[in-house]
This record gives structure tokens, C-alpha cells and sequence, in this order.
């Protein structure tokens, strides 16, 4: 795999780089919407930025956005991340904010004529938030991806972790990192949490020792033992989960028309 971190994406799929009569013209043209989700504000250990989240998002949307030439809106950067609500810079909307947020943005995107709404979402707590909301919306003319689905990433990620446990800033996503953008990763300050009583943990605490959800630096995992080469691996796994379900997504045939009435029905 050559070089996951060459080249920066265009300005021709990402909308806020755009005039708004380019924007008309190519969803005209019947382009597809790519709505990224992807935390500028969270807690990533003492060795990741806290928009660690948002980078991918946007650097995933953007290689997505090339094969398909789609349009890339702005990134929602606000959502729900309450396991980090102790550490500070954490920004997380309730459940119920965040969906309406998402809905409002959503229908607001289908109801510019978009044929097609696909949301990428790089979080695990806002998974369901986001499922409730397009469950209301077209399904012909909405999909839901998650970053790490599958087939293949999962069976790359058990393929090459060391870590006991893991799911946050932890040795993948320290990796993955490592390919999209290693400027911004620390290693020297990275350090692993401790083990956890529980398979899955609640809430994080940097300040109660004696929890089981202790995590100092804000990790849940080890990321001392994040490489780049995992992180290409990773990388290439995620990409080519993420190719089929869009393409198939997006190819299969005509959408539903548009129903400006259905739209606002949501909005209410």
C-alpha cells in the first residue's frame, strides 16, 4: 500500500471549499452526500490530539469521496461522548440534542436534492443515536457506516492486536493513526490503561484510582504498542469495507423521489 498519508484531497468533493452554484451543478449532476462524524472535542490519551476523531473522519471522507466523485459536507464535530466527561476539553451533547442535530442536517442535505445521504461515523456512542434518526429518514436514500464494520477490518484488527484490551486511543486506533497523520501522534507520550473488571467499560475517570474504569491519560488500551505498518494494514482493511458498502450503497438503483413533505415532517 502506498502511502495512505500522500496527497491532499481536493477541493472538488468537499463543499465548504466550494462555491454554492459549483455545489448546485454537481448535486445536479446527481452527485451523492457524504456526511462525516467525527469528534474535534474528545479526549484521546496523552499522546492524540482531541480532534483525533474528526482528522480521520475527514481524511476517510475524503478518499471515499474520490471514487464516487461525491460531496463531502462539513464535519459535525459535536455528539454524544459520555465516557469522557471527566477529562477536560471533552464537549458531548445529550443523546437527544445530538439526533436532533443530525436530523436537522440530514434532511436538510436530502432536501437539497442529493440523491443519495450516506453518514460516516468514526464514534461507538453515537452509533445508535444516528440509527434512530435515519430509521425516520428514506431509507432508499440514506446509509449509516460505521468505520470499523466490517468484514474485513475486524478480522485485520484481531489478526495483528497485542493489547489485552482496547477500544479507544488505544494500539489500532494509535496505528491508523500513525498512517493518516503521524505529525500529530506523541508516542513518547503514550501509555496504556490498566486492565478493566469489566469487558465493557462505563464512563472513564482520570481522578478515582480504585474505579474500574481508571484510564490516566484518557486511553482504554495500550497504544505503546501501536506501528505504522499496523496502522497500513488497518487502513487498507478499512478502506476497502468501507468502497463496498458505499459503492453498493450508491450504484444500486434510482433513488425514491424527493418528498419535500416527508422531510419536514422530520424536522417538526
Amino acid at each position: 500500500m502506498k502511502g495512505p498519508r500522500m496527497g491532499a484531497h481536493t477541493d472538488r468533493h468537499f463543499i465548504e471549499r466550494m462555491r454554492w452554484d459549483d455545489v448546485a451543478r454537481r448535486i445536479g449532476d446527481g452527485a451523492a452526500a457524504i456526511l462525516p462524524i467525527g469528534a474535534a472535542a474528545k479526549p484521546h490519551g496523552f499522546h492524540l490530539p482531541l480532534n483525533t476523531d474528526r482528522i480521520q473522519a475527514e481524511w476517510l471522507a475524503g478518499k471515499l469521496a474520490e471514487p464516487f466523485d461525491a460531496l463531502v459536507w462539513p464535519t459535525l464535530t459535536y455528539g454524544h461522548y459520555p465516557a469522557f466527561v471527566e477529562y477536560a476539553g471533552n464537549s458531548s451533547l445529550s443523546a437527544s440534542t445530538f439526533e436532533a442535530l443530525v436530523r436537522e442536517v440530514a434532511a436538510a442535505i436530502l432536501a437539497s436534492g442529493c440523491r443519495k445521504l450516506l453518514v460516516l461515523n468514526t464514534g461507538i456512542s453515537t452509533l445508535a443515536p444516528v440509527d434512530r434518526v435515519l430509521a425516520r429518514l428514506d431509507a432508499g436514500r440514506v446509509k449509516h457506516v460505521w468505520i470499523h464494520g466490517g468484514p474485513r477490518y475486524p478480522r485485520a484488527a484481531k489478526a495483528l492486536a497485542e493489547q489485552s484490551h482496547g477500544s479507544h486511543a488505544d494500539e489500532l486506533e494509535t496505528s491508523l493513526m500513525l498512517a493518516i497523520a503521524p505529525e500529530l501522534v506523541d508516542m513518547a507520550r503514550a501509555e496504556a490503561s490498566p486492565a478493566v473488571k469489566h469487558a465493557t467499560p462505563g464512563p472513564l475517570t482520570p481522578s478515582d484510582s480504585n474505579s474500574p474504569n481508571y484510564s490516566r491519560s484518557g486511553s482504554y488500551g495500550d497504544p505503546t504498542r501501536a506501528t505504522l505498518a499496523k496502522g497500513e494494514t488497518l487502513l487498507a482493511a478499512m478502506l476497502d469495507d468501507l468502497n463496498e458498502q458505499i459503492g453498493a450503497f450508491i450504484v444500486k438503483g434510482p433513488a425514491a423521489s424527493h418528498q419535500p413533505d416527508a422531510i419536514q415532517t422530520v424536522l417538526r
